[in-house]
Parts: C-alpha cells; sequence; structure tokens
C-alpha cells in the first residue's frame, strides 16, 4: 500500500461518519487512533491485536487508581495510559476498514473490552474513595454506582439501538434516506461531556483528591442526565420504524 503517509491518506478516506461524535473524538481521538493504526498496519498488527493493546493499556491504569495512592505522578500516568488506550480503541476499527480484515468476532471483542472497560473504571474509583480519599461522607461512595449504573446503561441502550434499527431497516424501512449528514459543531461541544476521554482527561485531577471527586461528581450528573435524554431519542427513533397498523 505504500508509505505511512499513503496509508494515512486511506485510512482518512474510509473514517466513520463524524455525526454524533463529539469534538474531543473527531479532533484528538480518531487522529491519534489514526496514527496507532498505520503504525499497526506497518508492523502486521492484526485489528484484534489492536484491541488487546488497548485493553492492556486501559486495565493496566484502571489497576493503578485502585492499587495506588493518588499524586500528580500517577494522575499523569493514568491519564496519558486511558488516554493511548481510548485511541488504540479508535485504531482497532479504523485498521480492519483499512484492511478488510473485520469480522464478528473482532466485533464482539471490542464490545467485550469497552464493557469491561466501563465497569472497571468506575469499580476502580469507588475503590479509591474508599482506601485513600477522605471522603465527607460515605455516602459518597455510593457515586461510582450511580455513574457505573448510568455508563453501562447508556452503553447497552445505545447498542441495541445501533442493531435494532439495523435490523428493522433491512426490513424496508429507512434511517434518513441518502440525504448528506450534516454535522452539528454546536452538537459535538454539548457531547463532549458524555465522551470517554474527557472521562480520561479528568485523571489528570488525581492528584487533588478534592478536585477530583468534584470533577466526578460533575461528569457523573451529566452522564445522568445524557442517559434520560438519549433514552427518550432512542425510543422515539425506534418507534418510527414501527409498521402502521
Amino acid at each position: 500500500m505504500g508509505g505511512t503517509g499513503t496509508v494515512l491518506r486511506e485510512l482518512r478516506g474510509a473514517q466513520k461518519t463524524a455525526k454524533g461524535v463529539s469534538l474531543y473524538s473527531r479532533h484528538v481521538n480518531r487522529p491519534l487512533g489514526r496514527l496507532f493504526a498505520a503504525a499497526a498496519y506497518r508492523v502486521g498488527l492484526t485489528p484484534n491485536h489492536v484491541t488487546l493493546l488497548s485493553a492492556l493499556f486501559t486495565f493496566a491504569s484502571l489497576a493503578s487508581v485502585a492499587l495506588v495512592r493518588p499524586s500528580w505522578g500517577l494522575a499523569v500516568a493514568v491519564c496519558a495510559g486511558l488516554v493511548t488506550g481510548f485511541a488504540l480503541d479508535s485504531a482497532d476499527g479504523q485498521l480492519a476498514r483499512l484492511t478488510g480484515r473485520g469480522g464478528p468476532d473482532g466485533e464482539w471483542l471490542d464490545h467485550v473490552v469497552d464493557c469491561a472497560k466501563m465497569i472497571l473504571a468506575h469499580t476502580a474509583v469507588l475503590i479509591s474513595f474508599r482506601r485513600f480519599f477522605e471522603l465527607p461522607s460515605e455516602r459518597w461512595l455510593l457515586l461510582p454506582l450511580g455513574f457505573l449504573f448510568a455508563a453501562v446503561l447508556t452503553f447497552c441502550a445505545g447498542l441495541l439501538r445501533e442493531q435494532l434499527g439495523r435490523a428493522a431497516a433491512l426490513g424496508g424501512s429507512t434511517e434518513g434516506g441518502g440525504a448528506p449528514v450534516r454535522v452539528s459543531r454546536a452538537r459535538a461541544v454539548a457531547l463532549l461531556p458524555a465522551d470517554y476521554g474527557v472521562f480520561c482527561l479528568l485523571f489528570l485531577l488525581l492528584g487533588d483528591p478534592a478536585a477530583f471527586r468534584l470533577g466526578y461528581a460533575v461528569l457523573a450528573a451529566a452522564h445522568a442526565l445524557f442517559l434520560v435524554l438519549f433514552l427518550v431519542k432512542w425510543f422515539r427513533e425506534l418507534r418510527a420504524f414501527r409498521t402502521p397498523d
């Protein structure tokens, strides 16, 4: 396929739509993932290899949150590990589209790793809260559980929306026809609090437990709000696929 520059151009051409994607994913995570995908292609890695590398960086970083006392050094290391893991999570799909080597096994593995990292992320924060933080009240330990609930339910409901919508479209319904996709910058900004990349950046505050706790609470509230908005939106979209009586 040629040099790295050629591979990067091919990857840009195989990029997924920017609709419904926040500014972080569009301008940071996807471009970084493109670099990782090009590097993976050059050394002969498969998309599944890249997925497992993503899991390695992510799970090692989250284990550090649970096991190591918060400090600024830990904050930088964890943030870097999570950002790298997230970019590799983008790279596996880009590499699959570039090489045509994607498949149900790769999609399944990717979703398993995504679900595992959400569960482990908030479990790690809960453990860190319990072991290392001077909490104003024990009730703060409920916050990671609530955040976990919102994150996992959003993930599962969104995945079902995608699968059921795809099945309904194959059955004869349409989803927007062939109209060009409009990408709203305002929407991309509004989606930032729900972006996993912003959650990764939150760990830069881990050196200041009070600031981290506040930032974590703000993101938890944002995710709870987005959960309600997404559930209403997806329910209405799926209801539109119903066959008229």
